[in-house]
């Protein structure tokens, strides 16, 4: 099982930082670094925009940690470009120095061009199988619109052979989800592999992250632990204490 971490550099999805783990205070919020210190020597980093790159690679390789960085971003197919429903997200990996430059040019693009978003078409003519690796994230991906919003995104994976993630974090749709993916997989002959997400430390670090969602909510009024009203929220799994039950069962 992959962990995929995220941290507050992707705003409002965590409350990971990534602090070098002398930095940090007990009373203070974890950090990636420091949760998995003598637990891992590869950390996968999957963020929403590249704020925090620069930070997260100084602290790995003050650590002697290996930094694995991918960019989530919002894609569209480009023959829906008038399809605003259309829109699912991927992940792209950076395999060495020339693939962080690829994804600064594609970030650059996709937010400076199109709210963004990402099409295939530019997509296509950025890519280098050589510095990029995509994946498909299981949350927000075009299996999970397809099957769960009714929408009709068929992406072009032409130029390149996506990975594809499946997890199971306990919400009531991931099992249906889960055989979505390994269907379309198993047809395209595509490969997947067992993640979870991780966005706190601890189970008991849920009720941090939903307050935390609430206050930095657009609809702060509206939202309350009773009923925060988040999409993919109704489980508290998504920890590295969990993650970690899961490796050691």
């Amino acid at each position: 099982m992959i962990p995929l971490f995220k941290s507050h550099y992707s705003i409002v999805k965590s409350i990971l930082t990534l602090n070098h783990p002398d930095a940090c205070e007990e009373e203070g919020s974890d950090s990636v670094f420091q949760i998995t210190s003598g637990r891992l020597d590869k950390i996968v980093l999957v963020e929403d925009s590249l704020i925090g790159f620069l930070q997260a690679q100084k602290t790995a390789e003050s650590l002697g940690v290996q930094l694995v960085f991918g960019l989530r971003l919002k894609c569209r197919h480009e023959t829906s470009s008038d399809d605003s429903t259309c829109v699912h997200k991927i992940i792209l990996f950076a395999k060495n120095d020339s693939g962080c430059k690829l994804l600064n040019k594609i970030y650059s693009k996709a937010f400076c061009e199109s709210e963004g978003i990402i099409d295939f078409k530019s997509l296509k003519t950025l890519w280098d199988d050589d510095a990029l690796i995509m994946s498909v994230p299981f949350y927000d991906s075009f299996i999970f619109m397809n099957a769960l919003h009714f929408c009709n995104c068929i992406p072009d994976f032409s130029f390149t052979q996506p990975h594809f993630f499946i997890e199971d974090n306990h919400l009531p749709f991931d099992s249906y989800i889960a055989e979505k993916v390994t269907s379309y997989c198993s047809e395209f002959n595509f490969e997947y592999s067992k993640a979870k997400s991780i966005y706190y430390n601890k189970i008991k670090d849920f009720e941090a992250y939903q307050t935390y969602k609430c206050i930095c909510s657009k609809k702060f009024k509206q939202r309350t632990l009773n009923v925060p009203n988040f999409d993919h929220l109704a489980s508290p799994e998504f920890s590295f204490e969990s993650f970690l039950q899961n490796v050691s069962n």
